[in-house]
């Protein structure tokens, strides 16, 4: 388990109707941690932990807070390294530091574990029921860090031994050669531990026993419709066809999550202007913007159309007013990933609409999986890779794949650089960078590019948002960033990178690229759900990260 110390706990203190903590509020739903972020020097690191508070809004009851004179709270600084103290220590501004190489999102929210009360994995008074520690490998002066602690100090909260926790040392952790440090009992798990891409399960069980509260602030729904029940959905009324829980289709068998259930109207029976209403239960938002993500199958004719509305109640109409957000119409004939940005204020629901619109006759129809609505701020854009795991195993070292040219909002474009089997002399690793590129007929952008972040991450497909790994990284277009020429590293394709001439003869230019050579490992991404049908997701997101805000 994550460990805490006995009175290191962020403890409540009821003050004036509700209970304040020393740098800690604590309502009915959420424990809020109060924290002034320092001059950090990295705008990317600045980025990076805020999408880590998103992480702990969307999965654990915690919420981060700016400071405002509570005695005690958190202050993040650049120090030398990635560290924090753990558990409330009670000496006013306690320090965290998000040094030089910490700006990944996995280590902040680590470093945030501590803060919260959590040990190392490793440091469990029963951690040698597990793993093996061998002293004799370890870096003169660092054996400290291999410490257990008694239970009159810290308690497992009843959890088991969690080999995937992102509080557990890797195997190599402090090694003083090139054999392991940590030798796991369970030898299918030496390449387990040290994982750092998100909160194991048993990380946020851990969490949510130790501040005793579990709903999350940004999460509202999640379903994969295994259950019977379809997750308190309901079909529309007014319509004038249904949706079906089904494992297969008339006319063919088409997976979602395995052998699961999905969502599907058959336009096959359906005639001309019919529609099936599928609607979520009833939702409360808090935030005014939403995401929802779905996966849509779509073997239906090209003009019938999948449209989503939401159905927002007031007090003027009981019955709610329904507002079209999106249509989809038809798509190449296999499971796709969709976004939907929204933006309510009051209570509603989410409503799949299937039309029958087009006088084509098709064996097929609408399918729905997989469903997740969060208040949280979608990826803009997406990137599939088929067939993944025969292109890992079949590209050469050192041999790129390139995503598609992405505009963002703020009119820059860019393109991702995938090496599938690793650049040279890291074998066995994904490595990813991110150029900036100039398309034909662009302009009007400010060069060098100022402080634009882009956010690339490997997504984990499991059905529920809450329970996924992935994986991200991001890089930020610093303006005086200099490369090994001298030239601006963030300025004009067309002046410090190469032209490209796609296969359909289009041409654009494409900057030099930032990003990893270790963004993932073979292992890690051949495990969970982050290669699933064959097929692999990356999304991304640009937006501007100010220096001075």
């Amino acid at each position: 388990r994550p460990w805490f110390s006995i009175g290191e706990r962020w403890r409540p203190l009821q003050v004036g109707g509700e209970f304040k903590c020393l740098g800690v509020l604590f309502t009915r739903e959420e424990w809020s941690v109060r924290l002034t972020v320092g001059s950090l020097q990295q705008i990317n690191a600045k980025g990076v932990i805020l999408k880590a508070f998103e992480q702990y809004r969307l999965k654990t009851c915690i919420d981060f807070q700016p400071w405002s004179g509570e005695q005690n709270y958190i202050s993040i600084f650049k120090g030398s390294g990635c560290f924090s103290s753990v558990g409330n220590r009670r000496v006013g501004k306690q320090v965290l530091s998000i040094g030089a190489n910490c700006d990944r999102i996995a280590t902040i929210e680590h470093e945030f574990l501590h803060a919260l009360g959590f040990w190392h994995e490793q440091s469990r008074s029963d951690r040698d029921d597990y793993v093996q520690i061998m002293w004799d490998r370890i870096t003169e002066g660092k054996g400290h860090n291999f410490n257990t602690y008694n239970d009159t100090t810290s308690s497992s909260l009843g959890v088991a031994y969690d080999y995937g926790s992102m509080m557990h040392y890797s195997k190599t952790a402090f090694k003083n050669g090139s054999e392991p440090t940590i030798v796991t009992k369970i030898p299918a798990f030496s390449d387990v531990i040290g994982q750092r891409m998100e909160f194991s399960d048993s990380d946020l069980l851990k969490l949510s026993r130790l501040y005793n509260c579990t709903k999350a602030s940004t999460f509202l729904d999640s379903c994969d419709f295994e259950r019977e029940n379809i997750c308190g959905m309901i079909q529309g009324a007014g319509d004038t066809a249904d949706w079906r829980r089904v494992k297969k289709t008339n006319s063919f068998v088409i997976y979602a999550t395995g052998s699961g259930y999905f969502m599907h109207f058959d336009t096959a029976s359906a005639k001309l202007g019919d529609t099936a209403l599928l609607e979520s239960r009833l939702l409360y938002p808090k935030r005014g913007f939403q995401c929802l993500q779905f996966f849509y199958y779509n073997s239906a004719g090209a003009k019938d159309a999948l449209k989503i509305y939401v159905r927002e109640y007031d007090g003027v109409n009981p019955n709610g007013t329904l507002r079209l957000i999106s249509t989809i119409h038809g798509e190449e004939d296999l499971w796709q990933l969709h976004h939907v940005s929204l933006d309510v204020k009051t209570k509603f629901r989410v409503v799949f609409q299937g039309s029958k619109e087009g006088l084509e006759t098709t064996p097929g129809g609408m399918s729905l999986d997989d469903i997740n609505l969060s208040e949280t701020t979608c990826p803009e854009f997406i990137w599939r890779v088929k067939n993944f795991s025969h292109v890992m195993d079949s590209t050469p070292e050192n041999v790129p794949i390139y995503s598609p040219p992405f505009t963002s909002k703020e009119g820059y474009s860019f393109q991702m650089k995938l090496y599938p089997s690793g650049k040279t002399g890291y074998a066995g690793q994904l490595s990813a960078y991110a150029s900036l590129v100039a398309l034909e007929g662009e302009t009007g952008q400010k060069w060098p590019c100022p402080w634009k972040q882009i956010t690339m991450m490997l997504m984990d497909q499991h059905p529920h948002i809450q329970k996924r790994m992935s994986n991200q990284r991001s890089v930020t277009t610093d303006p005086t960033k200099t490369s090994s020429s001298g030239a601006l590293f963030w300025d004009d394709p067309r002046k410090v990178g190469v032209e490209v001439m796609e296969p359909d003869g289009t041409k654009y230019f494409r900057g030099p690229g930032s990003g990893t050579a270790v963004y993932l490992t073979h292992l890690r991404a051949k495990s969970r759900d982050f290669i699933k049908g064959g097929d692999l997701f990356l999304t991304y997101l640009m937006h501007s990260e100010h220096p001075h805000s």
